[in-house]
């Protein structure tokens, strides 16, 4: 990390009349993008230990905002030209749900309660679903977990950490705005973490036009 704010640190030497001279080389500050150099230069007053200090800082920040959002969590926005309840129901009833979704839910979303159902898709016909409500908040939010990208039937992931999955609604001019997001993805099994994200990713991208269909 430092190596990419420095590329040279301070040097200073002083001439026979007492003034020191500085020899500075910031290459590259990755959240301000400096690239200051001085050389030569009589001293300032410049904190120079405080400006790196901050600096690093900063940089140790924005890459950890950076991988957290790159690696952790997948965010879908979108306003659907449709009323709010209109868009509530299509997500928190079960059977509406699955029809854009594209699976045979069996029962009803209810707090705390799990449910599970058939993949309907083409090609994934094999599979089931387990998904467990988190909460539900008429009109609002709505939530549950599941295994993220969870194909190979020979494999048992019970005793993997689930991913979360939320739906917030609210008001928008001429429609209804869904945020869906769906984090948890760091703590998935390394050997098919980035798969998972990656697919997941991708499915919520369609699975967004498939609802914008649905409610029009």
């Amino acid at each position: 990390m430092v190596r990419n704010l420095l590329d040279q640190a301070e040097t200073a030497k002083v001439r026979p009349d007492g003034v020191t001279i500085r020899n500075i080389m910031v290459a590259y500050v990755p959240t301000r993008g400096y690239n200051v150099q001085q050389k030569g230069c009589v001293s300032s007053s410049i904190d120079w230990l405080t400006f790196f200090e901050e600096a690093l800082s900063m940089a140790v920040q924005s890459h950890t905002a950076q991988a957290q959002t790159s690696t952790d969590r997948i965010e879908k926005k979108v306003v659907f030209r449709a009323p709010r309840s209109r868009v509530w129901r299509a997500i928190t009833t079960a059977e509406e749900f699955g029809t854009w979704f594209r699976m045979k839910l069996e029962g009803a979303f209810a707090e705390g309660k799990a449910i599970r159902g058939r993949i309907t898709h083409p090609g994934y016909e094999h599979l089931t679903v387990e998904m467990l409500v988190e909460r539900i908040e008429p009109e609002r939010y709505f939530s549950y977990r599941w295994h993220p990208y969870a194909i190979d039937p020979a494999v048992d992931y019970s005793s993997e950490p689930t991913t979360l999955v939320e739906f917030t609604l609210e008001e928008a001019e001429g429609g209804t705005a869904v945020t869906i997001v769906e984090s948890g993805f760091d703590r998935i099994p390394p050997a098919r973490r980035a798969e998972a994200f990656r697919m997941n990713d991708q499915g919520w991208t369609g699975q967004v036009k498939n609802l914008e269909r649905y409610v029009a």
